[in-house]
């Protein structure tokens, strides 16, 4: 392997380092990134770290090479082999190194992959930290040593930790999991199958090619096989989890998709009477239905920027019992550690219906709804992104709409709201409006999407 001169700058983003390989990311730019990494750690005094990596044809050979880096640093690697996103961030905190590097895509493309990675206890590395590893790197100063890598097994931790944390009742759930043959599935079934519940698995091989459908179980098209066992089980419900375990899907036992914003609204309806502090947050994603029903109930919602590493951070740093995002991660603080895991995600509502004989779609009763689109995605740029949002925040200001800009430019009015922001994923600018009405969800669109359709054209010109 050599030192890569000419890394692809685009691969680093938002929340973690990404791209398709091997044309974005070969196996000679993850042994530079494991050379910078393993250099930038020993520099803020650590000697070992750890990593692993999920289910992707490309995973072990780049997990490799980056290793190999890491360990030219004189770096130690605790090195965890095939599992899932929360395994790794279990395995951190079970064994008290706080520095590693998770190879994994998540939902992406199966011939996309990348690194999600921590130097220290602060978390996972994110915006201007990423770009100033990438500047780091591109010094090509490294250290030099002979790291030694030693193996861990964190499976029987991980399930003793499920074990330990849930208390089911005596209503025995009957559930169909999907693992979409992405990386829970190498634990999922055994996992569940610890617990007093009725399991039925479908796509539950691991097969980094995901035959069946695309990993991402916040999509609902990608529900279809889930919805269509659930009706011939007539099982109570339906969870589905990503390519690296992070997050989960949830179809009601009447085959409704449910957003993770309503799945919120059935945790904090569960928790807020257990819990002291009553704060809970959320993306700018999420429905005004979530934080009506958070103050309906005497909580008080946060709502906060989109993105995994930043979510997950607040709900650390503010003490806050539970938070999420519309994306499908959810972080427990109340019983559990604070990482996001789809499995637990998944059998904190198994337990929850096992002390009642309410469905998934009786739980959901009584909330306020409004009319929402999916997440619309258009193409843009990485080089002019952020400046469309920058000229919509401008419209917003010359209309004295009312708005938020933590994340993008979320418009707010009294009868909906407009969310337009530049994604930390790829090149798109992401949009989604909700209002009480539809004619005036299409109204909202339309002004919306006619902008972000005239800034893009003009500066593409």
């Amino acid at each position: 392997m050599r030192i890569k001169k000419d890394i692809d700058t685009n691969i680093f983003r938002g929340y973690d380092i990404r791209g398709l390989v091997p044309q974005e990311l070969d196996m000679d730019t993850a042994y530079t990134i494991g050379l910078g990494f393993g250099t930038y750690i020993k520099q803020l005094g650590k000697t070992t770290c750890v990593v692993g990596y999920d289910n992707r044809l490309s995973s072990p050979e780049l997990s490799s090479s980056l290793m190999t880096g890491i360990k030219e640093t004189g770096i130690n690697i605790i090195s965890l082999g095939l599992v899932t996103t929360p395994m790794y961030y279990y395995a951190c905190i079970k064994l008290n190194v706080f520095s590693g590097v998770m190879v994994t895509a998540s939902h992406n493309p199966k011939d996309d992959n990348g690194f999600k990675f921590a130097f220290d206890e602060s978390g996972n590395c994110k915006g201007q930290e990423i770009q100033d590893f990438l500047k780091f790197i591109q010094k090509g100063e490294f250290a030099k040593g002979d790291g030694i890598i030693t193996r861990y097994d964190i499976r029987p931790d991980y399930l003793k930790l499920f074990k330990e944390n849930l208390n089911f009742g005596d209503r025995k759930v009957k559930v169909v999991i999907d693992p979409g043959n992405g990386t829970t599935s190498v634990i999922a079934k055994e996992l569940y199958e610890m617990f007093p519940i009725e399991l039925i698995s479908i796509n539950d091989e691991s097969d980094g090619t995901f035959p069946n459908h695309h990993p991402d179980p916040c999509v609902e098209k990608n529900l279809e096989m889930l919805k269509k066992k659930v009706i011939e089980t007539n099982a109570d419900l339906g969870l589905g989890f990503d390519g690296d375990g992070d997050r989960m899907g949830l179809v009601s036992n009447s085959t409704k998709f449910i957003p993770t914003d309503y799945y919120m609204v059935i945790i904090v309806r569960d928790i807020i009477e257990k819990v002291k502090n009553k704060k809970f947050l959320f993306d700018v994603k999420c429905s005004k239905t979530l934080s009506d029903e958070i103050e309906r109930l005497g909580g008080e919602g946060m709502c906060y920027r989109t993105g995994n590493s930043y979510t997950k951070a607040a709900v650390r740093d503010y003490d806050i019992p539970f938070g999420g995002e519309l994306s499908g991660h959810v972080y427990f603080r109340d019983r559990f550690l604070g990482f996001d895991s789809g499995l637990y995600a998944g059998l904190r509502l198994l337990e929850i219906l096992s002390h009642t004989d309410k469905s998934v779609d009786e739980l959901l009763e009584g909330i306020t709804e409004y009319h929402s689109t999916d997440e619309l995605k258009f193409k843009s740029d990485d080089d002019y992104k952020f400046r469309v949002i920058s000229q919509i925040e401008e419209y917003a200001k010359e209309k004295n709409y009312k708005y938020l800009n933590i994340d993008g430019v979320k418009v707010l009015f009294d009868d909906g709201w407009a969310l337009v922001r530049a994604s930390n994923t790829g090149p798109n600018i992401t949009a989604r409006f909700e209002a009480k009405t539809e004619d005036r969800l299409e109204e909202l669109q339309k002004e919306f999407v006619s902008l972000i359709e005239k800034y893009n054209k003009d500066l593409a010109n």
